[in-house]
């Protein structure tokens, strides 16, 4: 059976990364989080000091982002890939709102783009392969067998958000992780270098109302489409 790249873009907190490693998992694919691996700049610019909330030094940060690998490890026990900064375990640090806060300001920036755009279609070379993220249907993949987009309201979206980080052990309030999920709209979906849009040929799925049984369900009907026309 020939192998697909499914690509699968759309607003934060849809459940895009839980549909694309239930896939990936199905079909023996390769899962990548395009998303960590803004997460993971992200994360390295904060603790070099290149962004907080008062400033953002995207100069500074640029002029090291050769020096950044960000790179993913499958964990056996957990049954998916970890991200790693260097030789460092990143995976935790990079989920907190402090990061989601930070990581659609860091997207804007084209050189930041371009890195990891090269190093995503590397990674979905000559495989079956199931990415997530804003532009991999538009950008990374334009041509990729595929095209999902994800949505659901902000305050179906916010909810998620927040009962995870609770459940994490986080200390959060859900009208600030409504804000943050409402600004990373904005910026996601105005920015100059590969906005955040639906692309022409992508199937939307409005997940508001869906289980993450449905949601798995419908996405795997559609792989399974696609499978049967590239026979």
């Amino acid at each position: 059976m020939s192998k697909i790249t499914i690509a699968i873009d759309g607003f934060s907190s849809t459940g895009k990364s839980t549909v694309a490693k239930q896939i990936a998992k199905e079909l023996g694919y390769v899962y990548v989080d395009s998303g960590a691996m803004y997460r993971a700049i992200t994360f390295y610019a904060m603790q070099n000091g290149f962004i907080d909330n008062n400033h953002f030094n995207i100069d500074g940060l640029v002029s090291k982002l050769q020096n950044v690998r960000v790179s993913f490890k499958f964990n056996e026990a957990l049954g998916f890939a970890e991200v790693y900064l260097g030789n460092v375990n990143i995976e935790k640090e990079i989920r907190t709102l402090e990061v989601s806060s930070f990581v659609s300001k860091v997207a804007t920036i084209s050189e930041v783009r371009e890195l990891l755009v090269q190093q995503q279609q590397k990674l979905g070379q000559n495989t079956g392969v199931v990415m997530d993220g804003r532009d991999i249907g538009t950008v990374v993949f334009p041509n990729a067998e595929l095209k999902i987009f994800m949505t659901a309201s902000a305050e179906t979206r916010a909810k998620r958000r927040y009962d995870e980080l609770i459940e994490r052990g986080d200390k959060v309030v859900y009208e600030d992780v409504l804000r943050n999920v409402q600004e990373r709209d904005y910026m996601d979906s105005n920015r100059k270098d590969s906005p955040l849009i639906k692309a022409d040929d992508a199937i939307e799925i409005d997940n508001s109302n869906l289980t993450l049984q449905e949601q798995f369900e419908k996405v795997l009907q559609l792989v399974k489409i696609t499978l049967e026309d590239c026979e």
